[in-house]
């Protein structure tokens, strides 16, 4: 199975399954994994890891 089905299926199941609670808490988990991928060989990395 390839990580993009995956993916899909696991939206398609929030929509049916209506788990709309579950929305605001993938949002944040992706910004935050998008925001240290972002910044993890930068010279903010740093001052980053201390916010958490």
């Amino acid at each position: 199975m390839s990580k993009i089905n995956i993916i899909s299926e696991y939206f398609s199941f929030l929509k049916k399954n209506k788990k709309w609670w579950l929305w605001p808490i993938v949002i944040i988990l992706l910004l935050l994994g998008l925001l240290i991928v972002l910044t993890g060989g930068s010279a903010l990395a740093p001052f980053i890891y201390t916010i958490f």
